[in-house]
């Protein structure tokens, strides 16, 4: 996402955080020292890398103009119908004319399983296609607090695996998928996600 802030006010009520909470950055690769970029969160393998420049030298240092990188400016929380097992969102045609107003690219989304584990369910899994087809960067954050083993995930659709079962999929609600006949998972963890505590987030929550 490019921009922030919002021209209506009136639309929603806007806080700010710094630094940002969990999410933070999608980014190719570190471009400032105190940048993390998270690896895997897998229980078994469970790690972030920092990236800092301890070059302690005088001389000019190399100047890297980086493309395609998408920095995460702005948390939408729309207005939402939902129940003891399921949350909808409501009203997209306000998320679309926030996208619109501000210039803003949908680089992902992020919901909470309550009481369940951290994974994606089959709805999950239509839910991030419809990203992913978008913008092929399109991460999907789950928060699963009451998980004691991964309290939070970044996963996306495995490409093009993942990506060709959800496309030929007709189904809704719960139900099954078919694995890929290769052996690999139709979704995976996100390896290109940095954490950045220096960017600002700003929050437009619509519920209220």
């Amino acid at each position: 996402m490019n921009k922030i802030g919002l021209t209506q006010p009136n639309l929603c009520k806007v806080t700010h955080s710094y630094p940002s909470p969990v999410i933070s950055c999608i980014h190719k690769d570190p471009h400032a020292s105190e940048v993390s970029r998270i690896t895997s969160l897998s229980s078994e393998n469970r790690h972030t890398k920092s990236f800092v420049d301890e070059s302690t030298s005088n001389a000019l240092k190399d100047v890297h103009i980086k493309g395609r990188t998408y920095y995460v400016t702005t948390l939408i929380i729309p207005k939402q119908d939902s129940t003891s097992s399921s949350c909808q969102a409501i009203n997209e045609e306000e998320i679309f004319a926030i996208h619109n107003e501000q210039s803003l690219i949908p680089v992902g989304w992020i919901h909470t399983h309550p009481s369940q584990s951290c994974f994606m369910s089959s709805v999950d899994l239509h839910t991030q296609y419809s990203y992913q087809v978008m913008v092929p960067e399109a991460v999907a954050i789950v928060m699963a607090p009451t998980d004691t083993s991964r309290s939070h995930g970044f996963f996306r659709l495995s490409d093009p695996d993942g990506m060709n079962i959800l496309r030929e999929c007709q189904q809704t609600g719960f139900h099954t998928h078919k694995e890929p006949v290769n052996g690999t998972s139709i979704y995976e963890d996100c390896s290109s996600i940095y954490l950045n505590p220096n960017l600002r987030l700003e929050i437009c929550d619509l519920r209220h």
